[in-house]
């Protein structure tokens, strides 16, 4: 199609070229192909960590097209606005791009399409962020499940599309439009000096995801219900960084694990389980877009959790007192990762021991966790604070004395993260403020609470609120 008007691809959570269905729909045309990423208001909001692993991705991204002859284009601004002066710039005639499903995406998405379409431009949006749409995956009765175990039934009852080949063409333009620099866009200027250390945990981009998945099917899959609650160990796929940036795409990461499955490998269902969780959680929010917002069980909304306090920013230092959670809290901050069993243990002991806000916690965990994702992050807070969908119940209280003898029980994970000299100790302290003084020689803090009377407080708390 020599002379034709180049098609615009818009990249958003999907950085890779496997399995990108927005991206093989524009190859399928023949036309050059413009890529384009836009740094929105939307995009922008993220926080901190989350924007400086996007930063390291793109910079992955723009490597990869460039050596298949083509440029990522960087915009900032209004997306609306940026595609409109990229179209008249190029010519273009088409755009493509793959869905997204929190709230203010879809409402982004929505004025976009509308807009541009009534302006001539062929739009499509495509499929292949989540195993199924949403609107897709229903109750007998027709509406949206509420509870994991009929709905993990119901995604394992369906035919999950086939992961789609990269293009073996990405023909560019001859002329591209100019690009911002990444650099310019400083998405490393939130994480300060703590940039750094993030770097040395971090491992980005398309090849990279492959790899680790890879290793994971060679050598994690058949120990993962094993080991996979042991925080010193690397019982985990360690593949939620690449999906919540797309850079490996979840259909693929599902067709992989499930012919494990199918071949009778051990840990194949477990982890086929979490993957479901995550999409369970992106399928809740597109149905009750607040989930993020307003606790998901409406008479939870007048429980007397309270606001942001000194104790809460004793867990957000890591200064609590109690090994166990300071440990995961330093390893949020030194990595922007935090292991999934201390995840549901910190989450508990804020909104629990210390009666704080599970938004508390969702806002701190969405400021400095790498693998943010907005469902996600909304999910785990209301399940592990009793107000949200197929949730724990609020008097299941973990104790993180219990839970680190369990689950760590020769101390190795909080070791590392609290002995002065250990690699973890020392990698905090050089990610953390000046302002926090926490010298590597520092006492360890006194608990802010017993374990005996933050969960007595806690249960008379629920009792008021049952009584009222």
């Amino acid at each position: 199609m020599s002379g034709a008007p180049p098609v615009l691809v818009w990249f958003r959570r999907d950085l890779r070229l496997t399995d990108n269905p927005a991206l093989a729909a524009a190859a399928r045309q023949g036309r050059p192909i413009i890529c384009l990423f836009v740094l929105d208001p939307e995009t922008e909001a993220m926080g901190a960590a989350a924007r400086w692993r996007l930063g390291q991705g793109l910079a992955v991204l723009a490597a990869q097209l460039q050596a298949r002859g083509q440029c990522l284009i960087l915009r900032r601004g209004d997306a609306l606005t940026v595609l409109r002066a990229v179209l008249a710039e190029t010519g273009a005639t088409g755009l493509h791009w793959g869905r997204l499903y929190t709230p203010a995406e879809m409402a982004r998405d929505r004025q976009i399409k509308a807009a541009l379409r009534a302006e001539g431009v062929a739009v499509e949006s495509h499929a292949g962020a989540l195993l199924a749409e949403p609107w897709q995956v229903q109750t007998g009765a027709g509406g949206p499940y509420r509870v994991y175990t009929p709905f993990w039934r119901a995604i394992m009852a369906r035919e999950v599309a086939a992961p789609l080949a990269a293009p073996a063409a990405l023909p560019a333009p001859p002329n591209l439009p100019q690009s911002d620099s990444l650099a310019a866009w400083c998405l490393e200027a939130g994480v300060a000096r703590g940039g750094d250390v993030l770097a040395r945990h971090a491992s980005v981009g398309e090849q990279a995801a492959a790899d680790r998945l890879a290793d994971f099917l060679r050598d994690g899959l058949a120990r993962y219900d094993a080991a996979r609650d042991f925080p010193a160990q690397d019982g985990t796929s360690g593949l939620s960084a690449y999906l919540a940036l797309g850079e490996i795409g979840v259909r693929q990461v599902w067709h992989r694990v499930l012919r494990a499955l199918h071949e009778g490998a051990p840990g194949a269902e477990p982890f086929l389980r979490q993957l479901v969780w995550r999409e369970f959680a992106a399928h809740l929010m597109y149905h009750f877009p607040d989930l993020d917002r307003r606790a998901w069980r409406p008479d939870w909304d007048g429980f007397p959790w309270r606001g942001d306090n000194d104790d809460a920013e004793a867990w957000r230092r890591g200064e609590t007192g109690e090994p166990l959670v300071d440990a995961a809290m330093r390893e949020l901050y030194a990595t922007g990762h935090m292991h999934n069993r201390a995840r549901m243990v910190v989450a508990s002991y804020l909104t629990k021991h210390l009666l704080t806000d599970w938004r508390v916690g969702l806002a701190w965990f969405a400021d400095c966790l790498v693998d943010w994702d907005a469902a996600s992050n909304a999910m785990g807070w209301q399940w592990v604070a009793g107000c949200g969908p197929d949730a724990a119940p609020y008097f299941r209280i973990f104790n993180p004395a219990t839970q680190a003898a369990k689950f760590d029980p020769e101390g190795l994970y909080r070791r590392f993260w609290l002995e002065p000299g250990q690699p973890g100790a020392e990698a905090f302290h050089a990610a953390a403020p000046r302002s926090w003084q926490t010298g590597a020689r520092a006492p360890r803090p006194q608990p802010v609470v017993g374990l005996a009377e933050g969960r007595a407080r806690a249960l008379a708390a629920l009792e008021r609120f049952k009584r009222g």
